[in-house]
């Protein structure tokens, strides 16, 4: 079988099929990891073969425009429209292109995350299936009424009478208790944290007395947007002084920004976060979906503080299932991070809300037996061409 995986170039997208991507390739399928070329290099320090198509779209300033409005307008109620148009403006980018290699490399399957809608389009122009593989709660379900109306001139533009945007069947990491209703069939799998490229950092000390230990991060979107939203730093230092032992795990540029750190604050800089989070007790971050399962798959609570809308919804969440604390932003002051963290580790109720959810996931079945069923989706589509 011959599966493309479409992302556009957001690299916590590509992130989340990185592992289903290799178990296809360790089961003997061919894979190409088709993605505007802004992506290229961090799709190549997967080890997995790149395929860039189309052309590269300003996320970014998008975003940008969405936390920062400009003035006159309001920032609340217009992120919605603004994010969908975002996404057409990256399926017209990617299509045409995408299309021409599904076509020349003879693909059987188009696996695509569920914002890029150029993979469900182009599969459909040439006659395979598409599978949607979620990064997180399915946050687009809920537009599925809207979708077809979106997507309709570029269906039309490429002779189709529609295109199903939830694909064929959802790949879904999520344990089912973190999940909302998928816009498609579900299928279940085990979630293999895969945060990037990077080296397991030395293991530091333990103080003779045992304290708890917590991971602070922010991940890589807020630093790009503007740094006065890389919260890490104000996150450190609000919770000097408690009996924790601190880790900031931080990328690449992000050290300056964290500002002058407690000397007993551990900075680690590109280490993958599922290298750091068996180490630790809980986790202080931003809200993103990838962050959110790596500390669920090692049992963690977690306090958020998310600002883009996605983040709001995947952290509103996990403060529904019990498993940790969100806060509102902006706006949100240290006492409220401090009694965040104090909250989670002193009620065992969010500890065992998240180990729960951890267990749940454990026993979704791994991204091996998920590639069997894309064989029968692929494969079995395909036969007769």
């Amino acid at each position: 079988m011959r599966v493309i995986f479409a992302t556009w170039a957001w690299p916590s997208h590509l992130y989340a099929m990185v592992p289903l991507a290799w178990a296809c390739r360790a089961a003997g399928h061919e894979v190409l990891v088709a993605s505007p070329p802004e992506l290229t290099g961090t799709i190549a320090r997967t080890g997995l073969p790149a395929a860039p198509v189309g052309r590269d779209v300003d996320a970014v300033a998008v975003f940008r425009d969405i936390v920062h409005p400009p003035e006159g307008r309001p920032g609340k109620g217009g992120g919605g429209p603004r994010v969908l148009g975002l996404l057409t403006e990256l399926a017209e980018a990617m299509t045409d292109d995408l299309v021409k290699l599904a076509e020349g490399w003879r693909a059987d399957l188009i696996v695509f995350e569920p914002t890029a809608f150029a993979g469900p389009l182009a599969a459909a122009a040439v006659g395979v299936p598409a599978v949607r593989h979620l990064y997180g709660t399915d946050l687009l379900s809920g537009a599925g009424r809207f979708l077809p109306d979106v997507l309709a001139p570029m269906c039309e533009k490429l002779g189709l009478d529609g295109v199903e945007p939830f694909g064929a069947a959802t790949v879904d990491p999520c344990p089912a208790g973190l999940q909302v209703p998928t816009g498609s069939r579900r299928l279940p799998m085990r979630y293999v944290p895969y945060n990037g490229a990077g080296t397991l950092p030395p293991p530091s000390p333990r103080p003779a007395a045992r304290r708890p230990r917590v991971c602070v991060t922010w991940g890589t979107t807020y630093s790009r947007l503007d740094p006065r939203m890389f919260l890490a730093g104000d996150a450190v230092r609000a919770i000097a002084g408690l009996p924790v032992d601190v880790i900031v795990a931080v990328a690449p540029g992000q050290r300056d920004l964290l500002g002058t750190l407690p000397p007993e604050a551990q900075v680690v800089e590109s280490a993958p976060l599922h290298l750091l989070l068996p180490r630790c007790d809980a986790v202080i971050a931003q809200g993103g979906a990838g962050t959110i399962l790596t500390a669920l798959d090692n049992g963690l609570p977690q306090v958020h503080v998310p600002r883009l809308p996605d983040h709001v919804r995947h952290a509103a969440r996990i403060a529904e299932t019990g498993a940790g604390v969100v806060l509102p932003a902006p706006g949100v002051d240290t006492a409220a991070i401090r009694d965040g963290l104090t909250a989670v580790l002193d009620d065992p109720a969010h500890r065992d809300a998240a180990r729960a959810l951890r267990d749940e996931m454990r026993e979704q079945p791994p991204p091996a037996r998920v590639v069997a069923e894309l064989a029968h989706i692929g494969v079995g589509a395909t036969a007769g061409r």
